[in-house]
């Protein structure tokens, strides 16, 4: 099999860069509102412009509900994972798979020059490959049909 050489940066050109934070002090509550409103599985946590951490839906239910807190009372900056592993523009999608796999992580914020720049999920991983691919699987086609020039 092939070896996969798409870059978090393609994935990103494909996908956009948009992403969506709150700050420590925004109620759980109103993080989930944005995450609902947006349909995304996490929200970048942000102080005064720097990433300090990320919270999840996973963060949520471990640490919330499992719990018995009510997400109107308590903040972002309580429950947020605050060692969060990021990805750079240059990284292979099979690295990030295998981080999102080895850390069980389902969301990876991407870093250029110290800068947030993206965030790759479990779902843009699988999408990236699965077109990889298919392109490997029909040039291999085209090739053993004779449409390609050897």
């Amino acid at each position: 099999m092939s070896e996969i050489t798409v870059t978090v940066k393609q994935v990103l050109e494909k996908k956009g860069s948009v992403t969506y934070s709150v700050t420590p002090d925004t109620s759980v509550f109103d993080a989930l509102a944005l995450m609902a409103l947006h349909d995304i599985g996490a929200v970048l946590v942000t102080d005064t412009g720097r990433m300090v951490g990320i919270f999840t839906e996973r963060d949520y239910a471990r640490k919330i509900v499992l719990k018995g807190l009510s997400s109107k009372n308590v903040k972002v900056g309580e429950m947020m994972t605050t060692s969060v592993q990021t990805i750079t523009l240059a990284d292979k999608i099979t690295h990030v798979m295998s981080t999102m796999t080895n850390k069980r992580f389902r969301h990876l914020p991407v870093l250029d020059d110290g800068k947030v720049v993206g965030i790759i999920t479990i779902g843009d991983v699988v999408k990236a490959v699965i077109e990889e691919q298919e392109a490997t699987i029909q040039h291999l086609a085209n090739y053993i049909s004779g449409e390609i020039a050897t």
